[in-house]
């Protein structure tokens, strides 16, 4: 009846009928005419039709007031139509800028949202016009015509405001304005009119209207205040715009933040960057840069700012956790709610499909056969909202819209709180660095602060916390869900839902269990997976050395046992894993069965209708997914409450120069502090010295400059330490270095020479004296500009150090091509460079690098010699313009030629002359004489200082002792006998081959796949097809790997899981319909004494359904792991055999990092992630699979719908394939410039503080970061891109599933219960569709893994056969050491030039042998071959009457003993670094250490032999390791011993001692020497001098002396 009293005039117009009628079919009514009569028309076409009754006045007509309503939108559709098509023709007309994406008109969102609500009130009043016609007896199209055309018009006037806006034509939205208005009065009429014709709330139709009157208002005022703010008409002067700067910038491609809001609720900008991935490959360039509001640097300062606040809060000390969480939440939170909002919308969105299931199987069920009497007014039917939703069809619909809008809100969600964890990243990336920036370097030398714990900061912490921010807003959303889900479940289901939920809420703690299990499982395999790499790692790098002392099956057990190890823990890893997934899938198997046998047994006469069922079984799916995720959630909450204790921890770590800044005044406006490195620093073009002009050091004051303006750096009365507590490394320093001239310090090995660099340097922690720089030195020269503003009175007094050139000992590289190393950020000037190249004798090493100086150095400089390294690390300090240069020790790698070189063309020529002041520790003594000024050193303090002439006065013994070692007369050679060096030296071989093409190929462009450079269109375009396919290759290698055994048991058992999983619903549906028609039948007979329904039989197929689809989740899940499990055992143990055997050629032409990478990444990735990606991938494929079959089980007229849906998805999933994969990989290849960046900073943080580059290495950082977050972003939105498209095909499925199920039930072939299973199914494909194209995309990347490790299990092993049998070898071979060499020729591959041409030579058992000849000449490749560590082609080597190529490698290597040029030392103790094979006594070893002049050293360590050795033997300088390396060869005690310019880096006494050694020590053995310093091998027995692989002279050094045309003369010569 009416909501209130009916006007009397209008119901005599208005007749009631009365009609019963089965829903959802179109009324049946009694008085209804056969169809042949009814016909359409307007207003309807009965005899006595109201319909054209104007008796009460035009407006009281019904059909009258909606024919005017149509004018509106037809006037809209009229003017609109020409005006687009035109527009969209001239589209030229366009300024260049993103204009299509600049959205600046006011109320833009709201008006889209407006728009929204509108089309979807539209479409309902659409359903109501038509349900309501339904009864009447002809076709009233007034009832939803004008509802039609106002949809049409709703489409049209949005698309036209977003034409006009991008195309910024403001005038022409008067249009709209008209529109709006006519629209808002026409609507008001119809309103009005049925307010005074008595229609009320009880009815839809008043209600819509009502609804549309308030949204066409709205959107009036929206338009009004477009107007009013923008003044484009009605006002003189039109308000101007400009477009933001983001897109006046074309390179910013990502376009999310400015799209408008349906392109952003759909990605539909991401459309043509999907569409060009296919075409061609997406690099750093495609994807453009960061909108500024994203970048790191304008995030930092958010994040600073967060910082500052909470400091201006709390205590002295800010950064404990609790603050930082307070700054991150302060700049980061607000995005987070919003997600948050998004996700609570979407998850109570998602409730609406169990109920609209229940409705409509409920109807379909015919559960209710009556309508209510309907009450005509107006000569037409209006209908209750009740009525309206008890049709099938409209709750179809509803449902259709409803997941439409829960999956866009759900992406939303996602993609927001997705975007912030980005953008919180770069922040604390940023953050990180500016403190590594100002960390003391006795954190990192010491050991506090390792440069792997920062590395692990930026790589895993940051990123802990990025998805801490993820997952954040389920924290909020997943309680909201749970609560709502058990209330629905109680009322479907009354007391026995409680039961089933019970059973989820009880395994819920032990699926947390579980997940805290596997986090410690996974935490002691990444221990163990360190320890193997770092093993591995050790393994490579000292490869050469393993294979010539036959060490490599000692390193292969090594790694083989931690391995083990490790795959214990993998095992641990896996079993939780396979539990975990079982869980996830029993869960809701068993609360399923709880509840329905519990409900049909335990509630008498329960309700147990199919919509029940279904609907139950739907919310069911929905709880488990919040608990499904509990576990990761509180898991990942955890490791960031870790993850910020550290980061406080490091945050808080010691600073450089902590004792100045405590009393600096902050002189930035924004208040800056010691936690915060100036932000105008990033900006600047050079780096600036704002933090140092920050430390004020008082002590400076009392000073007066003008007394010694003669000094550059001054130290008084300094004691200096390392650490805090620690006792002074260097102490009474008292030493002026003087400006402009050349100071030389020198010392024994270890004396504390480097030390005081970095004092100086201001690197270690002062305890007590002065530091002084003579700041009177003009800036101009040091290439610095400081702007006048900066640079006020008191910082000129103040002022610290200017820049200073410095190489440290250990020669630190960039991961940049050789030029930009020796440029380092310098602007290129090319005579200097040219001088400075030559001044370094580098060309020839350039000429032989595959592109030149344009050639990438690996990271630490892995693919060069030590001396390149070296050299290249003192030409970029020659290369600057500084006024200072600091050279520690830049001689040790070099030999005699190239060191006098340097020496007269670099030290003396180009900076001596140039007035600039040098510092050269070194233990070159020859070099004294050049000396202006002479700092000695001796055990941390300064012994003497002076001029050579005053040294010789005052310490004549000292004086004398350095003319001994120095092997000269008393006189001061000016080297006018430098012998003409030939204009281009042939560099070794070695080098030549290691700079083959490949070493250059970056690590995952091995794959085939990647774009060669070639403007070959056809090879193009078979690449791209290349990209598109799937790697089945890999994919089978990787099953096959698996065995025969496990395959078919994966397969059977993922096959028959799934079967029993739809036998158990379709078991239900049957059940369930049989209830149904049980009851029908008792209503039909009517009689009492029928027997209650017999559900036992049914529970129990039931109930032993359920049991067995738990079994097989069980089974598969165990199946998966354990497939991963024995593949990753299997693929690594052959991968590290096939290494380990692999010949030295490999190392040579792979870079290090490309194979440490397969055992590093590629392992991990076989080992961790395969496996549970197969499990999802398979899982999501079948549960789709299995879903569309049933749907087309139930209604066949299914499959004709669904072929178009599938191309459509096939296509999706192709585009989205190729270009999520390119995005993944620019996401890994951009993190890895990242973390070297970190990782080089942390290693040469002196060198940089030295140059005072701290600005430009910031600057450098946040492009990486930006670069990296950009990836992110891309792949991020190309995955939303994907899910929005799936999640949209998935609700097309529902509702074409929906709609043809209720047609085919209509026609009663259908039960009821085969619905709600069809229904229920077709929810789940819109869940899973969208986990197998990911899956799918992952498993791709995941299998290149697998793909690169069989590219490297295809090297070929060495031979390490021998033709003759250990019986055949004497047990003390070679116990003479004679070698006879017979017409040798060498290379280093079968390809490549020989490098030793027809050699012979015959060397008699315990004669001293030494090889010179200059770098190239083949001295190196000489003593390799006697190891067959290079081809032989031609020739042989006879020791003690056996060729060497007969006896097995093993046997050969172990019988000979080496000295390399570079010590390589293991990570343990000093007792396995001399004897890993544990042969020897103690004693035997303390007598090797004593030789070796290491006796007192390691005397005094703690542990004595058993004292540790650190990775790369870093706690032991340079020399030392040398040593260690001598005492190793010595302990072999073998008949032959090679020194292969093994006294490099060794101060001249040690040396000289070491000599006397060798000669007295071994003086039965045959010694092969192989001489850097010629004057080492003077006493020798035989000299061999070679010159380009032939032996150029062949006798006793006294009989070559005498020659005076013998090269090895002028070598002896030149040496002094």
């Amino acid at each position: 009846m009416p909501g209130r009293e009916a006007n009397p005039a209008a119901f005599s117009a208005a007749t009631v009928y009365v009609c019963v009628d089965a829903p959802p079919s179109p009324a049946r009514c009694a008085q209804r005419p056969s169809s042949s009569t009814m016909s359409l028309a307007f207003c309807g076409n009965e005899n006595n039709s109201a319909a054209y009754n104007v008796e009460k006045g035009v407006l009281n007509n019904g059909c009258f007031v909606d024919a005017l309503n149509v004018v509106p939108h037809v006037f809209l559709l009229f003017i609109t139509f020409p005006i687009l098509f035109i527009g969209w023709g001239s589209q030229s007309s366009k300024v260049h800028i993103h204009h299509s994406t600049w959205l600046h008109f006011p109320g833009h969102n709201l008006r889209w949202i407006l728009t929204f609500i509108l089309l979807f009130v539209l479409v309902c009043e659409i359903a109501e016009g038509i349900v309501s016609d339904g009864v009447s007896e002809s076709r009233h199209l007034h009832l939803y015509m004008p509802a039609g055309m106002a949809f049409l018009a709703a489409i049209t006037s949005v698309v036209y405001y977003h034409n006009i806006e991008t195309s910024n034509f403001p005038k022409l939205l008067i249009a709209l304005l008209f529109y709006w208005t006519l629209a808002f009065i026409t609507k008001t009429i119809k309103f009005v009119k049925f307010c005074d014709n008595g229609v009320g709330f009880s009815q839809l139709r008043f209600c819509l209207t009502g609804l549309l009157v308030i949204l066409y208002g709205m959107l009036l005022s929206v338009e009004i205040n477009v107007i009013r703010v923008r003044r484009y008409v009605f006002f003189k002067t039109p308000k101007e715009v400009k477009p933001p700067e983001d897109l006046q910038d074309l390179g910013v491609r990502f376009l999310q933040p400015f799209v408008n809001l349906l392109s952003k609720g759909t990605y539909w900008w991401m459309n043509t960057f999907i569409k060009t991935a296919h075409k061609k490959p997406i690099d750093l360039k495609a994807i453009g840069k960061l909108p500024i509001a994203m970048r790191a640097l304008t995030n930092y300062i958010r994040l600073n700012e967060a910082f500052e606040a909470q400091k201006n809060k709390r205590s002295p000390y800010p950064q404990g956790s609790k603050s930082i969480w307070c700054a991150l939440c302060w700049a980061f939170g607000r995005p987070l709610v919003l997600s948050s909002t998004f996700r609570i919308l979407a998850d109570l969105l998602g409730f609406a499909g169990p109920l609209c299931i229940s409705g409509i199987v409920h109807h379909v069920g015919k559960g209710n056969n009556t309508i209510r009497p309907q009450i005509k007014i107006l000569g037409v039917f209006f209908i209750s909202s009740q009525e309206f939703l008890a049709n099938a069809y409209v709750l179809a619909v509803l449902l259709f819209f409803a997941l439409l809008l829960q999956r866009t809100i759900l992406q939303a969600s996602y993609y927001v709180a997705i975007e912030t964890g980005i953008n919180l990243r770069g922040a604390i990336q940023t953050k990180i660095y500016n403190k590594i920036m100002q960390l003391s370097t006795s954190n990192m030398s010491m050991g506090e602060m390792t440069a792997g714990q920062i590395c692990n900061l930026v790589a895993i912490d940051t990123n802990q916390l990025m998805w801490f921010f993820f997952l954040c807003p389920n924290l909020w959303a997943m309680p909201v869900q749970i609560i709502v889900g058990v209330l629905l479940l109680y009322y479907l289901l009354g007391i026995s839902a409680l039961i089933g939920a019970v059973v989820i809420i009880v395994l819920a703690p032990v699926q947390y269990f579980v997940a805290t299990k596997l986090s410690q499982a996974q935490r002691s395999t990444l221990e163990y997976s360190n320890e193997r790499l770092k093993k591995t790692n050790e393994m490579l790098r000292g490869i050469k050395l393993l294979k010539l002392y036959a060490w490599e099956h000692i390193f292969h057990s090594s790694v083989e046992e931690t391995r083990q190890k490790e795959m214990t823990s993998l095992k641990a890893f896996a079993l939780y894993t396979s539990i975990s997934i079982f869980m996830n899938a029993a869960i809701p198997i068993a609360a399923v069965l709880t509840t329905f046998v519990v409900h049909a047994h335990l509630t008498g006469n329960a309700d147990f209708s199919p919509s029940v069922a279904f609907a139950s079984l739907s919310l069911f799916h929905i709880l488990v997914t919040p608990l499904f995720l509990l576990s990761s959630v509180v898991r990942s909450t955890v490791k960031a409450l870790v993850s910020v204790q550290k980061l406080s921890e490091f945050l808080s770590s010691e600073e450089i120069g902590e004792e100045h800044d405590k009393c600096s005044e902050p002189r930035c406006a924004d208040n800056h502090s010691k936690y915060q490195v100036p932000l105008k620093v990033v900006n600047r073009k050079r780096p600036a010295r704002e933090d140092w002009n920050n430390y004020s050091s008082h002590m400076r004051r009392p000073v007066n400059i003008t007394e010694g303006d003669d000094f550059c750096v001054k130290i008084t009365n300094g004691f200096f330490t390392w650490t805090p507590e620690g006792s002074a490394t260097l102490s009474n320093i008292d030493i002026r270095i003087p400006q402009g001239q050349l100071t030389m310090i020198v010392g024994q090995v270890g004396c504390g020479k480097s030390s005081l660099l970095l004092a100086t340097l201001g690197e270690m922690q002062k305890t007590s004296g002065n530091v002084f720089w003579n700041s009177s030195i003009p800036d101009s020269e040091t290439g610095e500009d400081v702007s006048p503003e900066k640079e006020t009175a008191v910082d000129t007094e103040v002022r610290k150090r200017g820049s200073v050139a410095y190489a440290s000992q250990k020669p630190w590289l960039l991961n940049a091509t050789v030029e930009e190393n020796i440029i380092f950020e310098s602007p290129f000037n090319k005579q200097r460079y040219k001088a400075v190249i030559d001044a370094c004798s580098l060309q020839p090493d350039i000429d032989i690098l595959p592109h030149g100086d344009q050639t990438q150095i690996g990271e630490r400089g892995i693919n060069l010699s030590g001396g390149q390294r070296q050299r290249i690390s003192v030409a970029r300090a020659l290369y600057q313009q500084t006024n200072v240069v600091f050279l520690d020790d830049p001689f040790s790698a070099l030999d005699i030629h190239l060191s006098d070189h340097l020496m007269q063309e670099g030290i003396l020529k180009m900076l001596r002359e140039d007035k600039r002041t040098i510092v050269l520790v070194t233990h070159k003594l020859q070099y004294l004489p050049h000396a202006d000024w002479i700092i000695t050193m001796k055990d941390g303090t300064i012994q003497r200082e002076g001029t050579l002439k005053d040294i010789q006065k005052s310490e004549s013994e000292l004086f004398e002792h350095w003319k001994t070692l120095m092997n000269r007369q008393d006189q001061e050679l000016e080297k006018e006998t430098i012998i003409e060096r030939k204009p281009v030296l042939e560099r070794k071989n070695l080098r030549r081959t290691r700079y083959s093409r490949e070493a250059l190929l970056k690590d995952d462009e091995e794959d085939e796949e990647e774009i060669t450079e070639s403007d070959d269109d056809d090879n193009l375009s078979s690449v791209l097809h290349q990209r598109a396919k799937m790697p089945w290759r890999a994919c089978g290698k990787y099953l096959s790997s698996a065995g025969i055994l496990l395959l078919p048991l994966l397969v059977l058992s993922q096959l028959l899981k799934h079967t029993v999983m739809v036998a158990i619903d379709y078991w239900l549906a049957q059940w369930t319909s049989d209830v149904i028609s049980a009851k029908s039948d008792v209503e039909q007979k009517n009689c009492s004494a029928c027997q209650e329904f017999n559900h036992s039989r049914y529970s129990r197929v039931f109930s032993i359904l359920c049991c067995l689809g738990i079994i097989l989740c069980l089974v598969t899940s165990i199946a998966v792991e354990w497939t991963g499990l024995k593949v990753a055992k299997k693929l690594h143990y052959c991968l590290l055999n096939k290494i380990i055997l692999a010949p030295m050629r490999f190392f040579e032409t792979t870079p290090l990092g490309s194979i440490l990478n397969r055992f590093s990444a590629d392992c991990n990735t076989i080992d961790q992630h395969i496996p549970a990606t197969l499990e999802c991938l398979s899982r999501s494929t079948l549960l789709c699979v299995s879903a569309l079959a049933v749907i087309s089980f139930v209604t066949p007229m299914f499959l004709i719908a669904l072929l178009p849906l599938a191309i459509i998805c096939y296509f999706i999933q192709k585009y989205f394939r190729v270009a999520s994969r390119d995005l993944q990989q620019l996401d890994d290849s951009t993190q890895l410039p990242l973390l070297c960046h970190f990782s080089e900073t942390v290693e040469g943080l002196t060198t940089i503080r030295a140059f005072r580059y701290e600005g430009r290495f910031r600057q450098k950082l946040l492009e990486y970061t930006d670069s990296n977050n950009i990836a992110s972003l891309f792949l991020t939105a190309a995955n939303r891109w994907l899910e929005v498209r799936m999640e949209y095909i998935g609700a097309c499925v529902v509702l074409i599933a929906a709609v043809t199920s209720i047609t085919k039930s209509l026609y009663n072939q259908l039960s009821s219960g085969l619905v709600g299973l069809g229904l229920t199914y077709a929810l789940m494909v819109s869940n899973y569709l969208n986990w197998m194209v990911r899956n799918l995309a992952d498993m791709e990347i995941q299998l290149g893994a697998v793909k690169r490790i069989n590219g490297l299990l295809k090297t070929e092993a060495e031979n390490y056969e021998g033709l003759l049998s250990p019986s055949q070898i004497p047990q003390n071979w070679p116990a003479r050491g004679e070698i006879q060499i017979q017409n040798l020729s060498v290379r280093y591959d079968s390809n490549l030039k020989p490098v030793l041409k027809h050699v012979s030579a015959h060397i008699s058992p315990g004669q001293k042998i030494g090889i010179c000849g200059r770098t190239g000449s083949g001295k190196s490749s000489f003593s390799l071959a006697f190891f067959r560590m290079v081809d032989t082609f031609e020739g042989r080597i006879i020791i003690d009457g056996i060729d060497i190529a007969k006896l097995p490698l093993q046997t050969l290597r172990s019988r000979l003993s080496i000295i390399l040029q570079d010590p390589i030392l293991f990570s343990g103790t000093i007792r396995f670094n001399l004897d890993p094979e544990k042969k020897c006594t103690d004693s035997m070893l303390w007598e090797a250490l004593e030789i070796a002049q290491l006796k007192h050293v390691v005397k005094a360590l703690p542990g004595g032999l058993d004292a540790i050795v650190t990775e790369g033997g870093e706690n032991f300088s340079q020399g030392q390791r040398q040593l260690f390396c001598l005492a190793r060869a010595f302990v072999r005690k073998t008949s032959i011993f090679i020194m292969d310019e093994a006294t490099a880096s060794i101060d001249m006494a040690t040396e000289n001692i070491l000599q006397k050694v060798v000669m007295t020590a071994f003086a039965d053995r045959t010694v092969v020497t192989i001489a850097h310093r010629v004057h080492t091998i003077l006493n020798a027995d035989l000299v061999i001098v070679m010159k380009r692989g032939v032996i150029l002279e062949y006798d006793k050094p006294e009989v070559l002396l005498e020659q005076e045309d013998s090269v090895f003369a002028s070598f002896v010569q030149a040496d002094k």
